[in-house]
């Protein structure tokens, strides 16, 4: 598939006469024409760094999208902009099919331009580019049979099974790296595409994955351990979709721009999408990257307890990655259900609400009086006199560690669950 699309970004290269770029709707680089001008300006460090990093900056992203590119159906004449660090002006050639965006090809702008025949003439060829973006995206849409049985099959031989057949029906891709997201809840059928996935199915509830709501599962392919990038922007395009409608799909969204990739560009996607996802109380959850797909249950796993971490801790959400749940990532691997420790079921009833909170604050504090005093905006006495009730209702003794641990876990677990 690669070497298609370089063919036919090499094609618009000889019809316009200019190397073109061509990047995904989320702006990574798929193809780049050959640079062979003697001109040091036909180079700027906009395509030097697509090319080199193969991904735009957020920036540049932004003052692009700026002139509509993602609704556009004909050439889009974009002005330089030195402060994005946009030096040249440029040419973009939209790349659709059947009215969605799939990606777009670039070229460095020049007077005189090309001429309107020769843009017609690329504009053909970036449809043809559409359609092969929009299989490739299908074809991962295709596998939710394949990915949900390796999901729901269990342990033992139907896991190897449901795991083997997934592998044939992704090839040589089998072995690459991967991530595995949730999303929840999700109602309604899957998206027809995300970007950067293998496969993506809808996980129903109570299934051997795990207990709970329906969920969005996708599977990811990763270029690197740390290229978590493609993973934060679909959970940037997805929590929105599912909180639009109370966790629905929304059709039209899919063309929709994402936002850049990287670590910062979860934070921003997770923070845009923060105030809709939290209505609905839509979270996600990012596994670890995973090698091949013999560990894909353990990921989606972590997907899944980083999603519930996120839903539980308002700090974590709405998208966590397992690697950043701290606690919740021992809690989560724990079969769900509620907390029903004789100690601790007093406590945790709705009439003590208020002496629970100040417990866990306490000891999210490490135990500093202080801190907590601090954090719950009371008096140090009114957190004493909080914690002897506490020890009164457990028969705990906040002062012995195994004491402190077993109420600490069980009201990290009941936040979990509830």
């Amino acid at each position: 598939m690669k070497g298609d699309y370089q063919d036919l970004v090499d094609e618009i290269s000889a019809l316009l006469g200019a190397p073109a770029t061509l990047e995904n709707r989320d702006f990574r680089l798929i193809a780049f024409g050959a640079h062979d001008s003697e001109d040091d300006l036909a180079m700027d460090p906009v395509r030097t760094r697509s090319i080199l990093t193969r991904q735009s900056t957020a920036a540049v992203r932004a003052w692009f999208e700026g002139f509509g590119i993602a609704r556009a159906t004909e050439p889009v004449r974009i002005p330089a902009a030195p402060d994005a660090g946009v030096f040249r002006g440029r040419i973009c050639l939209p790349v659709r099919y059947r009215g969605i965006v799939q990606g777009y090809v670039w070229l460095l702008d020049r007077d005189p331009g090309p001429a309107p025949e020769a843009l017609a003439a690329a504009m053909e060829v970036a449809q043809r580019i559409g359609v092969l973006l929009a299989e490739e995206a299908k074809a991962g849409a295709d596998l939710s049979r394949e990915f949900l049985a390796v999901l729901t099959a269990g342990r033992g031989w139907q896991q190897d099974m449901a795991v083997a057949s997934l592998r044939l029906a992704l090839g040589a891709g089998a072995e690459g790296l991967h991530a595995a997201v949730c999303v929840a809840p999700w109602s309604g059928e899957a998206p027809p595409s995300v970007p950067g996935a293998a496969a993506v199915c809808v996980v129903p509830a109570d299934t051997a994955a795990a207990a709970g709501p329906p969920r969005l599962a996708v599977l990811l392919r990763l270029r690197s351990p740390d290229a978590m990038g493609p993973a934060l922007t679909a959970l940037g395009r997805l929590l929105p979709r599912a909180s639009a409608a109370g966790g629905a799909t929304a059709a039209g969204a899919a063309g929709a721009p994402g936002t850049a990739g990287g670590a910062g560009a979860v934070r921003s996607s997770a923070g845009e999408a923060a105030g809709a996802a939290a209505a609905y109380g839509v979270s996600a959850g990012v596994s670890e990257p995973v090698q091949g797909l013999g560990e894909l249950p353990v990921a989606w796993g972590q997907a899944v307890a980083a999603a519930r971490a996120a839903a539980a801790e308002p700090r974590l959400g709405p998208v966590a990655r397992w690697a950043g749940i701290g606690p919740y990532r021992m809690l989560g691997a724990l079969a769900a259900g509620s907390v029903d420790d004789p100690a601790t079921r007093t406590l945790l009833s709705p009439a003590h609400r208020e002496l629970a909170r100040t417990a866990e604050v306490f000891l999210d504090c490490a135990g500093q009086a202080g801190r907590a005093a601090a954090a719950l905006g009371v008096h140090r006495q009114t957190l004493y006199y909080r914690l002897g009730r506490v020890e009164q209702l457990t028969g705990l003794d906040l002062d012995a560690g195994e004491d402190r641990l077993l109420l600490h876990m069980a009201l990290k677990t009941a936040r979990l669950n509830g």
